[in-house]
């Protein structure tokens, strides 16, 4: 069984005003001393980081088997993410962009600081949340094989998570907006097959040695293979309102991952789908979300958004399936097609009250509601 870890970003609001507040500072500290003085050992310093921005705050679960574990650590997280924000006068929001106007605050850190020189407005605009879903592989080789074959499938991911229709106190008619922004990195989005480890390997060389980008770490791919741990790393999904939707996109990337690597020692060879083409589906999923038509997978052409997660549940069915996962995933996808995800709700709450503020304090409540 392939193991699966989320890493989640959160916002940091005012609990009164709904604003974004930059205070991961003292969470991190706060956070810090309430482990210490329990005595944790056990990998605690790890679980809550900061990020580029002091108005969020970035936790990553621990590698799982089950997703009933994976899911009882998110919502404990999420929880104690809470509890720590709470005394510092602030709460959480699983949200992807602020809908209320923010003036955004670069950390001190000497790679933040390259950053916001070398890349200027794009860094300071890169407030957004994203919810990274790592699954293990055996070796690069079976990494690349994967990250070559899943290519076509994650923009339905971002569809099923999309959660930011709101920026800056407006609306966008997206709803994934932060996928738009997170598309201003130089290195961000889909990419050509690779081929083979050395492949990809010689990629990324090529690209950090041009000297746009600092190192490894900012090769900001759709997918990529883990600089640190033996991992496929999946970047395409806004941090889900809730957190049953962060395990479904996990339980989703697991099954993509296991059908891609079983594709891959058959001899199956990828779908050569043009970056460009891929460019379109990843627009067409941040615009529609689960509201609109999608771009097929397989043929790249439009059909309803029911339609083509049908087609993702029937390609990754043998692996979910074997894992367990089967009845609970396609009982989930159910559920946000009827009921809508993040960026519904954030649209309901709107429309009813015509508050921004009342929208980011129902999804402070969803996001503690596990």
């Amino acid at each position: 069984m392939r193991t699966v870890g989320v890493e989640e970003e959160l916002l940091l609001v005012d609990p009164e005003t709904g604003e974004p507040r930059a205070l991961s500072a003292a969470v991190l500290a706060r956070a810090t001393r309430e482990r210490d003085g329990r005595g944790e050992d056990d990998g605690g310093p790890d679980v809550f980081e900061g990020e580029l921005h002091a108005q969020m705050l970035e936790f990553a679960t621990h590698p799982q088997s089950g997703m009933d574990e994976l899911a009882a650590e998110i919502v404990r997280i999420r929880a104690e993410a809470a509890g720590h924000a709470k005394e510092t006068g602030c709460a959480v929001a699983a949200l992807a962009t602020s809908p209320l106007p923010v003036q955004p605050s670069v950390g001190m850190g000497r790679r933040y600081r390259w950053m916001e020189e070398q890349f200027g407005i794009a860094t300071r605009e890169q407030m957004v949340c994203g919810c990274h879903v790592h699954v293990s592989v055996e070796s690069d080789e079976e990494g690349v094989a994967v990250l070559d074959r899943i290519r076509p499938w994650l923009p339905v991911l971002t569809a099923l998570s999309a959660n930011s229709p709101f920026w800056q106190g407006r609306e966008t008619s997206y709803s994934s907006y932060r996928s738009r922004v997170w598309q201003r990195w130089p290195s961000a989005g889909p990419t050509e097959l690779f081929g083979s480890a050395e492949g990809y390997r010689r990629r990324v060389a090529d690209m950090v040695e041009t000297g746009t980008l600092l190192d490894e770490g900012m090769i900001y791919f759709d997918a990529r293979v883990s600089a640190r741990y033996p991992t496929v790393e999946v970047r395409v999904a806004d941090v889900c309102l809730r957190a049953d939707t962060a395990v479904l996109v996990a339980a989703l990337v697991r099954g993509l991952v296991e059908t891609a690597a079983r594709e891959w020692r058959a001899g199956t060879g990828p779908v050569d789908h043009s970056v460009s083409l891929l460019r379109l589906a990843g627009w067409r999923a941040a615009r529609s979300g689960l509201t609109g038509d999608l771009l097929h997978p397989a043929t790249m052409r439009r059909a309803p958004a029911a339609e083509v997660v049908e087609a993702l549940l029937d390609h990754v069915g043998a692996a979910l399936s074997d894992s367990g996962d089967g009845q609970r995933v396609r009982a989930s996808c159910a559920d946000l097609l009827r009921d809508g995800n993040g960026a519904r709700v954030q649209h309901e709450v709107w429309r009813r009250t015509g508050s921004l503020r009342d929208v980011v304090g129902t999804c402070v409540r969803l996001t503690q509601e596990g």
